[in-house]
């Protein structure tokens, strides 16, 4: 018998718009909020995602912080929210502390990271490939799809 099972990373952006002059650049911003996880998939089918953590993008520098679970919980629910100063907890990315070469916009996924891994992810060179199928961004050495197995170009 023959079983495909993985674990890989994802993340999903929600809808949620609040408009903010940014804390760390100056500019009017609006804050981009996702979550990332970890997800075991069985035959491609995602069956359980745990390790999920809520973050918040500026859009006008790229700045990254850590989002108060509780407050990212309400967010996912679809509850409106304002995301307070005290709800957010700069991540330090090595240099110059941003990172705005993510998508910054649209509803297609960046690639997900778990927390250990930020600094390689924001040091990353934008090389990935984009599913057809899916629209999940894998690193360039995929050859097909870890989320559905489609071919990758």
């Amino acid at each position: 018998m023959f079983f495909m099972i993985g674990v890989s990373e994802g993340s999903k952006e929600f809808d949620h718009t609040q408009n903010v002059i940014c804390p760390n650049c100056g500019r009017y911003g609006r804050y981009i909020v996702f979550m990332t996880y970890t997800v075991l998939s069985l035959f491609f089918i995602p069956c359980f995602k745990w390790n999920k953590q809520y973050f918040v993008r500026m859009s006008c520098c790229g700045k990254i912080y850590r989002l108060d679970p509780e407050v990212g919980k309400r967010i996912a629910k679809g509850e409106e929210v304002e995301i307070l100063p005290s709800d957010l907890e700069a991540v330090d990315l090595g240099w110059q502390g941003t990172y705005s070469g993510w998508n910054d916009g649209g509803s297609q996924n960046s690639d997900g990271f778990q927390d250990d891994s930020i600094s390689r992810r924001a040091n990353w060179n934008g090389a990935s490939k984009t599913c057809s199928n899916c629209g999940y961004q894998a690193d360039a050495d995929f050859d097909y799809c870890p989320k559905c197995g489609t071919k990758l170009p």
